[in-house]
């Protein structure tokens, strides 16, 4: 009685850390690239301005040297626009004879134009006869993207890349476009949103058959705010991505990513978006993408990531020598897969056959032998359960060299949706949702 409330407790223990970390901790097991760099170039910035004010001729020319070393060439795609700058006069200054040309310096600088409006006016003359008083000819009209609307494809484009790609909100492009003279309403601007999602259904659905016809795919999902009309708030949906990414093991086919909404998480929905794929499918722990490998329509390679994340939470609560002794089993894995990554499948399986097997082998004993002597009851336990559950998916990026060892290709993927979703902005469904809201 004893000792299964001490379990207990130690368990509600384990809860309350892990409440406090989401709460108060950083979300991520490593610093987001993102905020790094927030803080990198703040300092940068800080280090500039104060060179600029004390480095005299020489730092300044020293720095110069140093940076156009380290900064290579640009792009040779970028139009060049040369400029000659020349001396006043080709007679030598000693002599009074002519100089003759003996080479050049040339040096680039990046520049930029500033985007900007332009009207594109499309005039249309009228014809008639002289002799037919009703006869009238006019060429038809040029088709637009929106019925009767202002933007062409191109405005239209900047629209959707500024919003999904880039993450700028359209009340926030509206500012931008209002500084130039051209007051677009936000509304506007959504209206325009909505009706190229409507007009891109078909793009979006035959990349999805695209990536459906491929042997393997990642999947994932995530959370969705969407308006709840009449309700005058938000409700929580659901948006699924499918993702291919072959360059892992050299494959031929063109990385890709679809994603499609669903108003929940229920296993039909999957189904229905994986219609028609045969293959392996890579994926996190979430069930309902189990009842399409018991069709036996797919099999599934889960996620060694996932595993070590439970045991890295549990690290990170306290002392933890079991959950800390799996992370430095698991970081073997990965330590062979950083060497492997970018070769064939062939070398691929070979390298994991020889290296990788036998730790992954003698893994799963350990952790049944660690599994019986702790409470079942902890979150441990729970943890390790969740490994032992899922082996054979997890086992087999072993048999497979195209398989990876993680589902992480589609969670960087996925990550922008969520970048996209803490800006605010209007929910406006440009995924091409299933259900066709």
């Amino acid at each position: 009685m004893l000792l299964a409330e001490r379990a207990e407790s130690e368990r509600l223990r384990q809860i309350i850390r892990e409440l406090q970390r989401h709460r108060f901790g950083r979300r991520a097991e490593s610093l987001p690239e993102e905020q790094l760099q927030f803080a990198l170039e703040e300092a940068d910035q800080i280090e500039a301005a104060g060179l600029a004010r004390t480095e005299g001729p020489s730092e300044r020319k020293a720095r110069a040297a140093k940076r156009r070393a380290n900064r290579g060439a640009l792009p040779s795609h970028l139009p060049r626009i040369e400029t000659v700058v020349d001396v006043a006069s080709t007679i030598c200054p000693g002599c009074s004879g002519a100089l003759h040309r003996i080479g050049e310096d040339i040096s680039e600088r990046l520049d930029i134009v500033p985007a900007q409006f332009r009207v594109l006016v499309v005039r249309r003359p009228k014809y008639a006869c002289r002799t037919c008083e009703d006869v009238v000819v006019q060429a038809s009209a040029p088709a637009r993207l929106i019925e009767g609307g202002l933007p062409t494809e191109a405005t239209v484009a900047q629209v959707l890349v500024s919003k999904y790609a880039d993450h700028l909100p359209l009340y926030r492009q509206a500012q931008i476009y209002a500084r130039q003279g051209v007051n677009l309403d936000r509304s506007t601007l959504a209206d325009w949103v909505g009706r190229a999602a409507f007009l891109l259904r078909p793009v979006h659905q035959r990349l999805l058959d695209r990536l459906k016809s491929s042997s393997k795919l990642f999947a994932d999902e995530t959370t969705a705010p969407v308006l709840d009309p009449g309700r005058g708030r938000t409700k929580t949906g659901q948006l699924f991505a499918y993702a291919r990414d072959d360059r892992a093991w050299c494959g031929s086919d063109p990385p890709g990513v679809a994603y499609v909404y669903a108003p929940d998480r229920k296993a039909a929905q999957p189904i229905a978006h994986l219609a028609g794929f045969h293959g392996i499918l890579q994926v996190d722990g979430y069930a309902g993408y189990k009842v399409l490998a018991e069709r036996g329509e797919v099999r599934l390679a889960f996620c060694w990531s996932h595993v070590r994340r439970r045991f890295y939470e549990l690290a990170q609560g306290g002392l933890a020598p079991i959950a800390s002794e799996a992370l430095v089993r698991i970081a073997a894995l990965y330590r062979i897969e950083d060497d492997i990554r970018g070769r064939p499948a062939e070398e691929r399986l070979a390298v994991r056959q020889e290296c990788t097997r036998p730790l992954v082998e003698a893994l799963q004993p350990w952790l049944r032998e660690k599994l019986s002597l702790i409470s079942q009851k902890t979150k441990l336990a729970e943890a390790i359960r969740y490994a032992l559950s899922r082996w054979a998916g997890l086992c087999l990026f072993l048999e497979d060299g195209r398989v990876e060892i993680d589902n992480n290709a589609v969670e960087r993927a996925i990550r922008p949706s969520r970048s996209t979703a803490r800006t605010r902005s209007s929910p406006v469904r440009t995924v091409v949702p299933s259900t066709g809201r």
